[in-house]
């Protein structure tokens, strides 16, 4: 075993947007595996927008504060190098939330077992998380049908990117929000008929109702603010709202005044549904899989992903996440000379 590990820390609350010196690398003793419990050799980590709400000093979400000096958890997908636990043993691939370091350890239940084969980063992307939060926006909170309008937010980050595929799938008409020409350009590739750029000149109102003339019939929401008032400006008769996530009010102590169309909730018959998936609906997480596992086999969904090397890349990794940086989910390689493809 490790007599030791490195894992990254909060030293200091954010304020506004998170920045790299708010996270200390530092070294953690290793203790020896109690009965039932698993080491793993972490090779994939990710991070995400749900980060900003935890490094808050109070309870802002459904999870509470990261405890300042503490090791940070996160998703984190590896291979076992210790096991006490009769389901796990030595070179089994799992995935786990302790990561944010560069070895995770506890107790069995804490971590699932992913196939021997295939590429186990997948399932930080669109076979984990990311991935059945679009499949069950679209599906269980909108009921989509083919045909219809989907408007989605963020749509280059790693939630809106697979929602456009899924949407291209099963036959909707995708309008997507992402800032930069290059992020537009790839949208379209995927799967979205129309891209606003919400970073050029203009209101979003208006960009909205010029790339969706005939009015939206979905909106899966990962930003709030501007861009869920635009989507009520636009919203067809019993439109249907998923709301998923809203970052652009994550680095905000109150949310901004952005908000013109309310009433139209109630002109237009809205319906708005927030979920959580794991905790609503884990019991469709089979299903998702398994539909999602044949999208990749076939190419329908092509996970769309950048990749940043090594345990001390995290904390600009986290920057650059709130800054738009990123195109896709961002994933961390521990090991790039020895990681699995």
């Amino acid at each position: 075993m490790t007599s030791t590990y490195r894992a990254w820390t909060l030293v200091k609350r954010a304020e506004g947007l998170p920045s790299s010196d708010l996270f200390e690398l530092r070294d953690f003793e290793s203790v020896p595996l109690a009965d039932g419990e698993v080491r793993v050799r972490n090779e994939w980590l990710t991070v995400g927008p749900a980060m900003r709400v935890r490094m808050a000093a109070e309870t802002r979400g459904y999870l509470p504060p990261y405890g300042l000096g503490d090791p940070i958890p996160g998703w984190a997908v590896g291979e076992v190098i210790e096991s006490r636990s009769a389901d796990f043993k030595p070179g089994d691939r799992a995935m786990h939330q302790f990561g944010m370091r560069d070895y995770g350890q506890g107790p069995a239940s804490a971590f699932e077992k992913l196939p021997a084969s295939g590429a186990s980063e997948h399932y930080l992307n669109a076979m984990g998380s990311t991935g059945f939060v679009a499949y069950y926006g679209l599906f269980e909170i909108a009921k989509a049908k083919a045909g219809e309008t989907l408007f989605v937010s963020a749509a280059a980050g790693a939630v809106g990117s697979t929602a456009v595929q899924i949407g291209k799938a099963i036959g909707l008409r995708i309008v997507g929000s992402a800032g930069g020409s290059a992020k537009g350009e790839r949208l379209k590739e995927i799967g979205a008929e129309a891209v606003i750029d919400y970073k050029t000149p203009g209101s979003l109102e208006e960009k909205l109702a010029a790339a969706a003339p005939q009015g939206i019939d979905i909106y899966l929401d990962n930003v709030g603010g501007e861009h869920l008032d635009a989507a009520l400006a636009s919203a067809n008769p019993n439109a249907r709202f998923a709301i998923s996530g809203m970052i652009g009010s994550y680095n905000q102590e109150r949310a901004s005044d952005t908000m013109h169309h309310l009433n139209r909730i109630v002109t237009q018959r809205i319906t708005i549904q927030g979920y959580l998936p794991y905790a609503d609906r884990a019991d469709l997480l089979d299903a998702f899989r398994e539909q999602m596992s044949a999208w990749i086999a076939n190419g329908t969904v092509r996970p769309w992903q950048e990749i940043r090397d090594r345990l001390e890349s995290v904390p600009q990794a986290i920057e650059d996440l709130f800054t738009g940086g990123f195109s896709g989910k961002p994933l961390i390689r521990l090991n790039p000379e020895g990681a699995r493809p």
